[in-house]
């Protein structure tokens, strides 16, 4: 166990949380991409928005560490998990915003399995943002995540092959893919979140 003096110093956490749980509505926006009667441009402002927050966010959890003289854990740790949540946060606006480009008005149903585990996932790393403070009970958070990333990539793996089935045209297989890719990002820009919490963790215990 490895002992310290650090002030009481709570902004850290608080502001993990915050943007943990601003992943957690972005994801529940991109679900309403799956709606082909959902307003695209409607949803699109409001991702930019959930996106923007996000980015907001990350900033001034930059500036605390910064400006702050003990940090509740390494300094390079807290740039790393501040910078993978946003990482998610990108790929999710960047996963709507190629929808409306593309003018894809119908998605593939198989995308709603990539979706629902993006939104476990969030959810999960939200839930487990505040233990950072006691840095007790993390492992069944980063196994579940490592649990829903494979079912992830089973899920892209699927969805490729059925893209790439003669199902589709050449140039409707491309934006898919695209689109697939960028979910495929996210979930795995949410297992590097947990990566790092576990690394924190290690060093910390």
């Amino acid at each position: 166990m490895r002992f310290r003096i650090r002030p009481v110093e709570t902004s850290f956490y608080d502001l993990f949380t915050q943007m943990a749980n601003q992943l957690v509505s972005g994801a529940d926006l991109l679900a309403v991409l799956l709606d082909p009667q959902a307003d695209r441009g409607e949803l699109g402002e409001k991702m930019r928005e959930a996106e923007h927050a996000a980015d907001e966010t990350t900033h001034e959890i930059v500036r605390r560490a910064n400006s702050t003289f003990i940090t509740p854990f390494d300094r390079e740790d807290i740039y790393k998990l501040a910078s993978s949540l946003d990482d998610v946060m990108d790929f999710m606006e960047e996963t709507v915003d190629l929808v409306g480009l593309y003018e894809l008005e119908q998605l593939p149903a198989e995308i709603a399995e990539q979706v629902e585990v993006l939104q476990r996932a969030t959810v999960v790393t939200a839930e487990a943002m505040p233990r950072l403070r006691t840095m007790k009970d993390l492992d069944e958070y980063w196994i579940e995540i490592n649990r829903l990333e494979n079912q992830g990539d089973r899920s892209y793996r699927r969805i490729v092959a059925s893209l790439f089935s003669g199902t589709y045209k050449t140039l409707e297989v491309m934006k898919l893919k695209d689109v697939v890719d960028s979910l495929e990002h996210a979930i795995d820009a949410l297992e590097s979140v947990a990566n790092t919490v576990e690394q924190i963790a290690v060093k910390e215990s």
